[in-house]
């Protein structure tokens, strides 16, 4: 099965000398993708699941260092291959600071060469992704950990208020959950964990994060989603949690601009979160300047 590899670089002809190198490969079969664009190859390095992303240094207004940060933040963990016109000592290590793996002169790429930096990146790219899922997920759930959550939160409020945009957040408890340990035990409550991890992710688009915060607590991440759409997505979590059999209780807020910070939002949540508890929880509230609480 060939593995998919996207390039991003605005210049037509630097695509043609890609292909054409491709076409020259030995070994293992890669497929290559264009993006000539910054927003057209973040769109695809998000959600069309490449193997390796050969990534230019510049692309119109705005450049690679620039994307690989962006893409980073929003949970991007596709190895990247750096390319750059001339070699630039300055340039190289920005790459490889911002998360590239590695790096390649355009003007001394060989189908060897691009080839074996391929594979190269593959095999690293795949001992670093388990080395940052060990790092950043939940040993028992499999979600995003507290540390993790907490970073992807602060880098979100960043840009929410560098691009005048809003950010969502939901968090949720699930209902009565020390009745189900000191009930069925702590492994009812582990095995419930489990099953709601397995099926609140369906809940949110594939650029929401969702985590494990606290013992018994979730959290989705839902970048660009404004009130309505933070409050449609914890109404989903509840239906789906109450489907699953293990009600909760979601608090949504979103927050836009310079107004947006991770305490900020962390704290008109929880207190969406407290509202839905105290109107008789298995159902969403969400927090603007008053609560405005749904049932799911």
């Amino acid at each position: 099965m060939a593995r998919r590899v996207l390039l991003i670089d605005d210049d037509r002809l630097q695509h043609r000398l890609t292909a054409a190198h491709f076409a020259a490969f030995q070994g293992e079969h890669f497929e290559l993708e264009w993006a000539g664009s910054y927003e057209d190859g973040l769109a695809r390095l998000l959600t069309a699941g490449h193997a390796v992303c050969l990534l230019d240094y510049q692309l119109g207004a705005r450049d690679g260092l620039q994307l690989i940060r962006e893409a980073a933040a929003r949970g991007c963990e596709t190895p990247i291959i750096f390319l750059t016109a001339e070699s630039a000592e300055r340039v190289d290590l920005a790459a490889m600071e911002a998360g590239a793996l590695d790096y390649l002169v355009k003007g001394e790429i060989t189908p060897r060469l691009l080839e074996r930096a391929l594979r190269y990146a593959l095999r690293l790219g795949a001992t670093l992704a388990e080395l940052r899922r060990l790092a950043t997920r939940d040993a028992l759930t499999g979600l995003l950990n507290r540390r993790e959550f907490d970073r992807l939160l602060a880098l979100e409020a960043e840009r929410a208020r560098r691009l005048g945009q809003p950010l969502g957040l939901v968090l949720a408890d699930v209902d009565h959950f020390k009745r189900i340990n000191d009930t069925r035990g702590h492994a009812a409550g582990d095995a419930a964990l489990r099953a709601l991890a397995e099926r609140l992710p369906a809940t949110g688009r594939e650029i929401d994060r969702v985590a494990r915060v606290g013992g018994d607590e979730l959290g989705m991440i839902l970048p660009a989603a404004d009130g309505a759409g933070a409050l449609a997505a914890a109404r989903r979590m509840c239906a789906v949690a109450a489907g699953a059999g293990f009600p909760v209780s979601a608090g949504a807020a979103s927050l836009s601009g310079e107004a947006c910070s991770a305490d900020a939002l962390l704290a008109a949540a929880d207190r969406a979160l407290y509202a839905a508890k105290g109107e008789g929880r298995n159902r969403a509230v969400g927090w603007t300047e008053s609560p405005r609480g749904a049932t799911p």
